[in-house]
């Protein structure tokens, strides 16, 4: 029987899942109750029934699990960044590892190894970079913060402990300066007012900083005297301005133009050296970035001769720091400015384009060009965006058919489904290593390691059916079967669990059945969710249509 709306129920919290929420289950369905631990008993609200599940908020804790803590930020909660603040951090370590024990097992249907999570060097202070859009606040004061979790609310925070104590100042002082001069803060309502974020980012090893005003127009009155009085007040290695006038969410403008300083700050990743600005993709925390390409280099396992190829690879720092292993490498990357500063690292480096070539493209198209030239590269190393490779680069992967690929991910979700169609496509999961990069909060990071199954040697025996004219081949016959063979059935409830393990949310059944209906997809095996359409309510969100979109595409429904 499902729950009503206010109802109060105790509970025991089991786990946590993988958006941070706690579990627990009554009367034969889950309950997702955050900012819970496991171990936890508590008189839970019912604030969001569904049929078979339902949401939740503690009234009352009335037993605290082994791994619950006190909370050490004020706005831990309604920021929505430090999901994972109330536990400690071995629970946190705990928690992560199941997260992706889960999504290879479920998702992606595989029996892999799966080890502990390898931990962050630092739990606080960690994060080398920051975008903090800038506000008002209800007494008319200019803040930043962080937009609370689904929201472009600002929740206002002067010292959040996830980043360095230099940039919380700084944002404070920014703040009053930019008071001082009568500059406003941007309204994304009315697309009026100045300052949108403020982007600072800090070499690691280097200690240099940059800051970088988004700005909605050309720049800032007093530009200069306030540039000025932060360089020298933060020891800023470089300041810089980027225009952003359009209606978007999107933080950073095409024009970045620089106002004190270089432009860029240097610092080294895994003895790498670099030089970045605000728009090269960096790993958040370097240390334990160190620590995650350490586990790529060992899966690699390259040897002197090897061609390495680096798809996905941002500004080069995994192959790079791989290529003492190997003879050569190529890295794709469609970010020009990370493709640019890859090719100044190697020339840094007195690498020419035999030894290490970079090259702007879609790592899809890229893969797919190499593959048809006949490239052979030994291993392929892949880190790609939170929604995965899309199958072309796939395709592309397994037509080229190194010895190992070495998939590193931010979301466990897509890299099981990745790994689930290469290893349908002649590869063997051989181990997945979970390696936290963002402590305190519900993300993780994983490696992913992947042989070929290529056999010693071969056998060829050919076999035919019949006689004379009507000989067939048994390998003609073993085609046909494939042909026939029919597919696997992919439920509502599969697509539910792809669904709320990528995106962290739960989708009705009527929901897909719409969106099926909508793409001309045959209905018969979901008549309840057929029959519920005919009577009026609201329909998905265009997050949840999209999402729906992507799981038929996963089980090649569409």
């Amino acid at each position: 029987m499902p729950f009503t709306k206010n109802q109060i129920i105790t509970l025991e919290i089991e786990a946590l899942s993988n958006d941070g929420n706690g579990v627990a289950h009554k009367d034969g369905q889950a309950v997702f109750v955050p900012l819970t631990a496991p171990g936890d008993v508590a008189e839970v609200r019912i604030v969001k029934p569904m049929k078979t599940y339902a949401f939740g908020r503690v009234e009352k804790l009335l037993t605290a699990g082994p791994g619950r803590v006190r909370q050490d930020c004020p706005v831990a909660g309604p920021c929505g960044g430090c999901g994972l603040r109330h536990i400690s951090y071995e629970a946190e370590c705990a928690a992560k590892t199941q997260f992706v024990r889960d999504a290879f097992a479920r998702l992606g249907k595989l029996d892999v190894p799966v080890p502990d999570v390898l931990g962050s060097p630092d739990t606080d202070r960690y994060r080398n970079k920051v975008q903090l859009p800038v506000g008002t606040d209800e007494n008319g004061h200019i803040v930043t913060g962080f937009f609370a979790g689904r929201s472009h609310r600002i929740v206002a925070c002067t010292d959040c402990k996830l980043q360095p104590a230099w940039m919380n100042e700084l944002a404070a002082r920014a703040c009053a300066l930019l008071e001082e001069n009568g500059i406003t803060a941007y309204n994304e309502e009315t697309h009026t007012g100045r300052v949108r974020h403020l982007y600072m980012r800090q070499g690691w090893h280097s200690g240099q900083r940059l800051l970088c005003f988004v700005v909605n127009g050309n720049g800032l009155p007093n530009e200069a005297e306030i540039c000025a009085t932060l360089q020298k007040e933060f020891a800023l290695t470089t300041i810089l301005v980027n225009r952003n006038s359009e209606r978007t969410n999107v933080i950073l403008g095409r024009r970045t133009r620089t106002v004190l300083g270089p432009g860029v700050i240097e610092d080294t990743l895994a003895g790498v050296p670099l030089r970045m600005g605000v728009h090269e993709f960096y790993q958040v925390n370097t240390p334990a970035a160190e620590v995650l390409y350490a586990k790529a280099r060992e899966y690699a396992g390259l040897k002197p001769d090897d061609f390495l190829l680096d798809l996905y690879c941002g500004m080069g720092t995994i192959g790079l720091s791989m290529l003492a292993d190997c003879k050569r490498l190529v890295g794709v990357e469609v970010v020009p400015q990370a493709v640019e500063g890859a090719k100044e690292t190697a020339a840094r480096l007195g690498l020419d384009a035999d030894r290490a070539d970079f090259r702007c493209q879609d790592a899809g198209a890229a893969a797919a060009q190499l593959a048809a030239e006949g490239a052979r590269p030994d291993v392929i190393v892949v880190d790609p965006p939170r929604k995965g490779c899309d199958e072309a680069t796939l395709t592309a992967i397994a037509e080229m058919a190194p010895r190992t690929v070495v998939m590193v991910s931010c979301n466990a979700a897509t890299a099981a489904r990745d790994a689930k169609w290469l290893t349908e496509h002649g590869y063997k999961a051989v181990e997945v290593q979970p390696v936290d990069l963002f402590p305190r909060t519900k993300h993780v990071e994983t490696v992913v390691l992947l042989s070929h199954k290529k056999a010693d040697s071969y056998i060829h025996i050919d076999v035919e059916f019949g006689e004379g004219e009507g000989k067939i081949p048994v390998d003609s016959i073993a085609k046909r079967a494939e042909a026939y063979k029919p597919k696997e059935k992919v439920t509502y409830k599969m697509i539910k669990e792809y669904i709320e393990a990528k995106y962290g949310f739960k989708v009705h059944t009527a929901y897909i059945a719409e969106v099926k209906r909508n793409l001309g997809l045959p209905m018969y095996d979901a008549p309840n969710a057929v029959e519920e359409l005919k009577q009026p309510r609201k329909h998905p969100t265009p997050e949840k249509v999209e999402a729906i979109k992507d799981a038929l595409r996963y089980f090649a429904v569409i």
